[in-house]
């Protein structure tokens, strides 16, 4: 595996790829992986590209009250990682690399970034969409591999590039859970052994409103407020949202007879966990 914390390095390796007729294929992280990220390398691997892994914690989605100077970081585990997983290049560049002055320049999406975690981390998706604006750039892949886990994130990207024009095709990749349901996380690993527990409630929950979509429940709010209560009872969480939007452009939904996003967010002690459901196979009635 190609490590280099160095743009004009990465693109030098990139070119010599594409120079032998490989297709490039692109993940970009922030880093602390689990199988949730290795799940898309083998995503990538199956395209039979040349496979460029990213991690940059980057400080433009961040607020001024979250988590970035104690996000988990451990570079060396997670290139031992990605180099057992068959990342073919590892770029990890420091802050100063991606953004050697003052950011004059963004990137932004309207209304898709105005809703769920963009209402309530104002700012993040611009600190997203520029930061991956920017390594499409560098980078240049054909194929670029998001999980599902962040819905919101994958949807956002993927109109970046149609508006754009970006020659970059957007792969999703379902979500990663451990065995008792939970949505792997970087953040999980600051949760209490009591609060790991308690966070199951997020798949439970998400998994009967699912079972009451199927049994032929329409309404958005009868759903939401079955999560919201379930979460209130069961778990000492404080939940940020509880929506059910529509699973194309995120647009409020009252009945739901299109394909549905039902999305949360909720905070156990100081992490912030998000999980989600698609509902968009035709119910068994």
């Amino acid at each position: 595996m190609k490590r280099t914390s160095y743009i004009s390095e990465l693109r030098e390796i990139v070119a010599m790829e594409r120079r032998q007729g490989k297709k490039i294929a692109f993940i970009p992280t922030m880093g602390y992986l689990h199988q949730g990220h290795l799940a898309l390398v083998e995503r990538a691997k199956q395209s039979g590209s040349f496979v460029v892994l990213s991690i940059f914690v980057n400080p433009l989605q961040f607020g001024p009250n979250e988590d970035y100077s104690s996000y988990p970081r451990d570079l060396e585990r997670d290139a031992h990682l990605v180099e057992i997983a068959g990342v073919d290049a590892l770029f990890h560049p420091t802050s100063a690399e991606m953004y050697p002055r003052p950011m004059v320049t963004y990137v932004e999406v309207g209304q898709l970034d105005s809703v769920l975690c963009g209402a309530k981390r104002p700012g993040h998706f611009r600190g997203v969409v520029t930061v991956v604006s920017k390594l499409f750039h560098i980078v240049q892949p054909d194929f670029a591999f998001f999980g599902q886990k962040d819905y919101q994130q994958y949807l956002i990207i993927q109109r970046m590039v149609k508006d754009l024009n970006l020659p970059v095709e957007i792969i999703p990749v379902p979500i990663v859970r451990e065995q008792d349901g939970l949505a792997l996380s970087s953040r999980n690993v600051f949760l209490t052994s009591e609060q790991r527990q308690e966070a199951l409630i997020l798949s439970q929950s998400l998994n009967e409103a699912e079972m009451l979509w199927r049994a032929g429940e329409r309404s958005a709010r009868v759903l939401e407020t079955r999560i919201r209560d379930r979460i209130t009872r069961e778990s000492q969480g404080i939940i940020d949202y509880v929506e059910v939007r529509d699973a194309e452009d995120l647009s409020e939904v009252t009945n739901m007879e299109n394909p549905v996003l039902v999305a949360l967010a909720v905070r156990f002690g100081s992490t912030r966990l998000i999980d989600n459901k698609v509902m968009e196979v035709e119910p068994l009635v």
